[in-house]
């Protein structure tokens, strides 16, 4: 009986004394996992900090960013265990996450190179019960002062619909910039100049932007300090066209009954007129996708400019409709609906030829909606040239042409009432006026003639 009563004594001493050096002086050191959203610490500047002990659980954490010696506290926690001689962790005490806020300007670090440095302990009684302690550090970079431009061009003197070009000098490298326009930004790009640190934007007013439009280079480094300059801009005003439009019962049973628009298809059937209801939905819904799908192609532009003088247009063609034209569709005798023609409409004989208005790459080839079949060229740094109801393309996406080659010839693919070649001008997402570019004394005043300039002063 003694010896059962030893036994038992021992294994309620051994069992539980095991139990507490296997458990309590484990030696396993938390885990700390940081996220950052940049190396940059900047304005409004906020990280995570997600930190696990599943053994003991979480002690103490301290956050901290440090620079020279000095050290900032940015968050520090520190749990208690409520378990009978700290023998069990809280469950709550597991797992915690943090999100940290940083303001480097008010701890009075100065710019350059830091350290996040992340310390959690847990409630291991290793290190005379101090616990398990581990450590992660980060290098960021303080940088709070907004970058330096310096606006190279002048004269920047454009139109309500019209095109322009700024040239402008960077200080430093990594730099996202170009031209705010009201609340449309143009890129600009490097590789129009050997001094990778000049940038040169073109930038365009739609057909509703007339005088009074804001007109800014803004810059932006890598910590997202930004500087918006303004530079000497001039804006003419210009009026457009109104147009009248009559959808004949005519051009609905011709044009209409072909044109796709999927499963949308059968809920006209019960219309009155069911044609004039789903031109409606051609000319609205339609429309729209198709120009926010062309506006969106010349995004995959080249920092390289193909092009060279004016650009050429349709051979022996003239104008059916203009840049802008304000169109009022009427049928039966009532207005219908409205729409902006965002091009120029060139007529010639049927199925004649279309050709590069200039030298570039061809990014799109294929049918789109109401502009049929469709090809676009990026002449670099985001201008691009748009030719569409074509009857055949004979070109072919990614190749080089150059001013004159064949691309195409007219047609009356999309919504097209007659043979003809819709050619559109478009700066980065913005439809501008052709007439601009076909005109060989406005490009030397508003183009050439600034980079000439510029490429003047690097010689200097």
């Amino acid at each position: 009986m003694k010896r059962v009563l030893f036994w038992i004594l021992i294994m309620a001493v051994i069992v539980p004394s095991v139990w507490v050096f296997l458990f309590k002086f484990e030696g396993e050191k938390p885990s700390i996992d940081i996220v950052l959203p940049s190396v940059y610490l900047q304005k409004d500047y906020e990280f995570s900090v997600l930190a696990a002990d599943n053994k003991n659980g979480l002690r103490k954490i301290v956050v901290s960013v440090m620079q020279q010696g000095k050290e900032k506290i940015l968050l520090e926690k520190q749990n208690q265990s409520a378990s009978f001689l700290g023998l069990f962790p809280q469950s709550a005490e597991i797992n915690q996450s943090f999100v940290v806020p940083v303001d480097t300007q008010g701890y009075g670090m100065a710019d350059g190179e830091a350290v996040i440095r992340v310390m959690v302990s847990d409630f291991s009684w290793r290190g005379w019960n101090r616990g398990n302690i581990a450590y992660v550090e980060k290098p960021v970079v303080i940088d709070t002062k907004p970058p330096a431009v310096s606006v190279l061009s002048q004269h920047h003197n454009m139109e309500r619909g019209g095109s322009a070009l700024v040239i402008y000098k960077v200080f430093e490298d990594k730099i996202t910039s170009g031209v705010l326009v009201g609340e449309n930004f143009f890129p600009g790009h490097p590789g129009l100049f050997d001094d990778d640190h000049i940038h040169a934007a073109f930038f365009a007013l739609d057909h509703t932007q007339g005088p009074g439009t804001p007109v800014r280079v803004v810059v932006r480094d890598l910590a997202g300090n930004t500087t918006k300059r303004d530079f000497y801009h001039f804006i003419r005003d210009k009026q457009f066209k109104k147009d009248t439009l009559n959808i004949s019962q005519g051009f609905l049973e011709n044009k209409i009954p072909g044109f796709d628009v999927g499963a949308m298809e059968q809920t006209f059937a019960t219309a009155k007129n069911p044609l004039l209801e789903k031109f409606l939905y051609i000319n609205k819904t339609i429309r729209k996708n198709n120009v926010d799908l062309i506006l969106s192609t010349p995004a995959v532009t080249e920092n390289k400019k193909y092009w060279d003088g004016r650009f050429l247009r349709l051979t022996g063609s003239s104008r059916r409709a203009g840049f802008a034209d304000q169109r009022t569709y009427n049928n039966g005798g009532r207005t219908i609906d409205h729409a902006v023609h965002l091009g120029i409409d060139l007529a010639s004989t049927a199925n004649a030829p279309v050709k590069a208005a200039n030298g570039g790459r061809v990014i799109f080839t294929q049918f789109v909606g109401i502009f049929g079949n469709t090809v676009m060229i990026d002449h670099g740094f985001g201008l691009t040239s748009l030719y569409s109801h074509l009857n055949q393309i004979t070109v072919e996406k990614g190749t080089l042409v150059q001013q004159g080659d064949l691309i195409g010839y007219t047609g009356i693919t999309g919504l097209a009432g007659g043979d003809h070649l819709h050619f559109s001008m478009i700066v980065h997402n913005v439809f501008v006026n052709p007439v601009e570019w076909w005109d060989d004394t406005w490009i030397e005043n508003n183009i050439t003639s600034k980079i000439d300039a510029v490429k003047q002063l690097q010689k200097q």
